[in-house]
């Protein structure tokens, strides 16, 4: 059903000098509503805001950019996880929202495209954020086509800038007890031996209270994510479906992780274990790196560095999957080339039981 909307003209409040905007509109159920908003500093801006209103309520192909990216990040908002909404609002704003956010979406070329492409190609960015960017502005605009009839997506024809690497960063065992010797701080220890022998994420790591863990059993269980937004702490489930999950952790390191606990005065079973910031830890890994001439990794490397450690001590993609919280099809995309010598392994075998015969 097609909503039928009244345009009425925008008004200035004389006692504040301020101009704002009244008119009305058929809802989605067909009932007839008045819209005011007022505050706004010139007419024009108040008119702008009416034609976005109404916009986003019909939405037509020829809504503005801007238009698109409110009813999309609305709509992604109840989707998906609040960190990778996050995430997604930070490249909108810094580098698509400044180059289309007041052009039709059914003006926006293939030509246009090339030219934003080019521009963020001359800043030189690497080409997994060049990917990483095009890959956002080609799903939002997929997203018109497919549910505010927009005949095409111009990014198809424009074609795709940056790429998608397999490179991985990660320590050796070797590596890491030599960047770990120079880790003194006590808190920061305790977060990456943990982080290096449990694969887990470091949101993970920062929602943990005592309560998830298991001295006895010598296990830390994995229910929720934390990310720190606005001041506030904001948990989440975990990543991924097979998120939630029960790590089984070696001796050495639950009792550092007990001892560390002991230190903290009064702490109580649903309080974090770990109150510091991201930066806090990457700092501590660069400095540490940098006086261990070890290359510096991230702290998601670290996730990697466990994985490839597992690979080496040869365990299956499975059962890896099932400790990380993901799945075989993933372990296999993202580490399968850490396998080099499985397939000779495999026939090595075979040619063993042939020989035996």
């Amino acid at each position: 059903m097609k909503r039928r909307m009244i345009k009425m003209p925008t008004y200035k409040d004389e006692k504040t000098g301020t101009w704002y905007c009244k008119f009305y509109y058929t809802d989605y159920t067909g009932k007839r509503r008045q819209k005011l908003k007022r505050g706004f500093v010139r007419q024009r801006d108040a008119k702008d805001w009416e034609r976005q209103f109404l916009e986003k309520l019909q939405g037509t192909p020829d809504m503005t950019f801007q238009s698109l990216y409110d009813l999309y990040l609305e709509d992604i908002s109840h989707r998906l996880r609040e960190n990778s909404v996050y995430g997604k609002k930070n490249i909108f704003k810094n580098r698509i929202l400044p180059y289309f956010k007041d052009k039709p979406i059914n003006e926006i070329t293939a030509v246009d495209i090339r030219n934003w492409q080019n521009a963020h190609i001359q800043a030189g960015y690497s080409d997994a954020y060049l990917d990483r960017i095009q890959n956002t502005l080609t799903t939002i605009m997929n997203y018109a086509v497919k549910y505010y009839n927009l005949p095409q997506n111009p990014c198809d024809k424009a074609g795709h800038m940056g790429k998608r690497t397999r490179s991985m960063k990660f320590w050796t065992l070797e590596q890491y007890q030599n960047v770990l010797q120079y880790i003194n701080d006590t808190m920061a220890h305790t977060a990456i031996q943990i982080l290096f022998y449990s694969g887990i994420r470091f949101g993970e790591l920062l929602a943990l209270h005592p309560a998830d863990l298991d001295f006895n059993a010598n296990t830390i269980s994995i229910t929720k994510s934390m990310q720190r937004k606005g001041g506030k702490d904001i948990y989440t489930p975990p990543k991924t479906e097979n998120g939630i999950r029960t790590v089984n952790m070696p001796t050495a390191i639950m009792e550092e992780l007990k001892a560390y606990i002991g230190k903290i005065y009064g702490i109580q079973p649903h309080q974090r274990i770990f109150p510091f910031t991201k930066t806090f830890i990457s700092n501590t890994i660069r400095r540490c790196s940098a006086a261990a001439n070890e290359p510096y990794i991230r702290i998601h490397d670290l996730r990697h560095s466990h994985v490839s450690l597992l690979i080496e001590l040869g365990f299956s993609p499975h059962l890896i999957a099932d400790r990380i919280g993901d799945t075989v099809q993933m372990v296999n995309n993202t580490y399968g080339h850490l396998y080099p010598n499985k397939q000779s392994e495999v026939s090595d075998r075979l040619n063993s039981i042939l020989v035996s015969k």
